[in-house]
């Protein structure tokens, strides 16, 4: 790749940085005032693992999105600073630069924005951007690479748009099921993941509509039917709509294996539970989408199903040294 100059300098040179796209991806929508490049990448990632982004600098972006769990979290809602619990399970940042509308409620159109909240919420990190910006570019070293980056001096631009442009970069696509799906190795899955497969896109489990495309979700917001009234009403916080009432965006299934414990409020701790509140049908909420309905399967099936869920995880995300501090 030819580098890319700065927009701002004619001093610093930008080395343009290549996402290695999985087979079966898309390339993502990448920002015109923030292409990648392998100096924003790498000030993002520095940032990403930086605990001076909190108030008390105890708490990092890698803190609450671990990349032995795929970028997710163990616990139903993460601790932030004053082991202050969350509003919600923190989701998985693997292959966010294809998600739309950012958060379970879809309240952040994009990734730069999607920054600043963490950063504000005064459960999460409990910081101002200005006060932020204000220390760290007393760092020699961050004020360098802001130059490198964005041939600016370390700025509120920068913090978000070089940690958006770090989070691009991580990407899964290397799981048994794409091993056998995109790169013809039948051997890949074992009998009853195969057998688990048809399952989850049959007509019988309907799962396969929602989580589809290689994201394996169809990024629309779905009541699922998990209560009757909803504590956190989902969707309905932005759009006002009492129909979006209990919807949250569909999670991609990547990686799912990893990310326990499940939905919004990690109120379903294994895959079974996931399973078997499908099977059940949920519980009749008037927003629930229709096709959650009931269905039954025998015990062998329902262990194909989720050990086909397990085949969804991509060991090599797990150890990338690209993504390590």
């Amino acid at each position: 790749c030819k580098p890319e100059k700065s927009q701002t300098t004619d001093l610093e040179v930008n080395t343009l940085y290549t996402l290695l796209l999985p087979t079966g991806f898309t390339p993502p929508d990448i920002p015109a005032d923030n292409q990648l490049t392998e100096e924003r990448v790498a000030l993002g990632k520095l940032l990403f693992h930086d605990t001076r982004l909190s108030i008390d600098n105890s708490i990092s972006c890698a803190s609450c999105h671990l990349q032995s769990l795929a970028f997710a979290d163990e616990v139903p809602f993460s601790f932030g600073i004053n082991n202050a619990e969350g509003l919600r399970n923190a989701p998985s940042l693997a292959n966010v630069a294809w998600q739309e509308r950012l958060f379970a409620d879809g309240g952040v159109p994009n990734l730069e924005m999607q920054v600043i909240a963490p950063l504000h919420d005064p459960v999460e990190m409990g910081h101002h951007i200005p006060d932020i910006v204000a220390q760290l570019k007393q760092d020699p070293t961050i004020q360098h690479m802001s130059q490198l980056a964005y041939g600016r001096e370390f700025d509120t631009f920068v913090i978000t748009r070089a940690i958006a442009t770090f989070e691009r970069t991580i990407i899964s696509g290397q799981s048994r099921y794409d091993q056998y799906l995109y790169q013809g190795n039948e051997a890949a899955l074992s009998q009853a993941e195969k057998n688990g497969m048809d399952l989850f896109f049959s007509e019988q489990t309907q799962c396969g509509n929602c989580h589809s495309g290689f994201m394996l979700s169809d990024m629309t917001f779905q009541n699922i039917g998990l209560y009757d009234e909803y504590e956190d009403i989902g969707r309905e916080r932005i759009s006002l709509d009492p129909m979006d009432n209990g919807k949250f965006k569909v999670p991609s299934l990547r990686n799912v294996g990893l990310t326990a414990p499940y939905m919004h409020d990690g109120s379903l701790e294994t895959l079974e539970e996931v399973v078997l509140h499908f099977e059940n049908g949920g519980v009749g909420h008037p927003n629930q989408s229709e096709l959650i309905a009931p269905f039954e399967l025998t015990e062998i099936e329902r262990q194909d199903l989720i050990a086909f869920l397990n085949s969804l995880t991509d060991e090599t995300l797990l150890s990338n040294s690209a993504y390590a501090p």
